[in-house]
C-alpha cells in the first residue's frame, strides 16, 4: 500500500516516546477475564468495562461459572455495556465450546479465537497479545482506523483492509502494542471530535492536520 504521510517508523517511534500505555486498558487476571472484558468492550468505553467487570469477575471465575448462571441474570449484571442481550449469548456460546472442544481453556491461536461466537480479529488480537504475548494481527479498533486514516497509513474505510495495510508496514514484534499506543494518541490528542492538532507532534507532516490547513483524511 502506497502511503501519503509520514513514514511508518517514524510514527510508532514518537508515539512509543509519548506513551507507556499498559498491555490493555480493560482489568483482567485470567484469559478468559481478557476474553470476556473484550467482548463487552464493543461499543462501550474501557471505564464502564471495568466497572461492571469488577463484580462480574467475582462472581463468575471460570466458563462453568458463564454457562450455569441464568441468561437474564447475566443480561441484567452486563446491561450498562450496551447490546447486552447478544454479548450475554455471545460470552455463554463461547463458554460452552470452550468445555466441548477446548478443556476449558481459552484457545491460543488466531484461528481457533476467531471461531468462537462474538470473536473477531479484533478481540482475538487483543486477547492474544494480552494474555500469551504473541503477535498474530493488530486489533484495529475506532482510534486505530480513525488514526491511520488521518495519519496517511491507509486509505481503506474497513477494519480488516487497515489492518492489513498496517501489518504491511510495521514489524510483528510491534503488532500487539500498536492498539495501546494509537489509543492513548487517540484518547489525549487525535480525539474523534475537535481534534487538538495544535498540540500534536505530528502537527507539521500529518496529512490531517489543521495546522497546515488540512482535511480530516478519515472523513474522506
Amino acid at each position: 500500500m502506497k502511503r501519503i504521510g509520514l513514514r511508518p517508523e517514524i510514527i510508532l517511534q514518537a508515539l512509543k516516546r509519548l506513551y507507556r500505555p499498559p498491555r490493555s486498558f480493560l482489568n483482567w487476571k485470567t484469559p478468559l477475564d481478557l476474553l470476556v472484558a473484550t467482548i463487552l468492550s464493543a461499543q462501550c468505553t474501557d471505564k464502564r468495562v471495568n466497572i461492571v467487570t469488577q463484580s462480574l469477575f467475582k462472581k463468575l471465575r471460570n466458563p462453568q461459572d458463564y454457562v450455569r448462571i441464568p441468561r437474564r441474570e447475566l443480561e441484567q449484571v452486563i446491561h450498562s455495556c450496551g447490546t447486552f442481550r447478544a454479548k450475554a449469548r455471545y460470552i455463554q456460546e463461547l463458554c460452552r465450546i470452550l468445555l466441548e472442544k477446548h478443556q476449558g481453556k481459552v484457545p491460543r491461536t488466531m484461528e481457533e479465537l476467531v471461531h468462537l461466537p462474538g470473536v473477531g480479529r479484533k478481540t482475538a488480537a487483543i486477547v492474544l497479545y494480552g494474555a500469551f504475548n504473541k503477535n498474530e494481527g493488530i486489533a484495529t479498533d475506532t482510534h486505530v482506523m480513525r488514526l491511520a486514516r488521518r495519519l496517511g497509513l491507509t486509505r481503506h474505510k474497513t477494519q480488516g483492509k487497515i489492518e492489513r495495510d498496517l501489518m504491511e508496514f510495521y514489524p510483528r514484534k510491534e503488532w500487539g502494542r500498536m492498539n495501546a499506543l494509537f489509543i492513548s494518541h487517540g484518547r489525549a490528542v487525535c480525539t474523534a471530535k475537535n481534534r487538538q492538532c495544535e498540540k500534536c507532534v505530528f502537527r507539521k507532516q500529518c496529512p490531517s492536520s489543521l495546522e497546515m490547513g488540512k482535511g480530516d483524511l478519515s472523513r474522506s
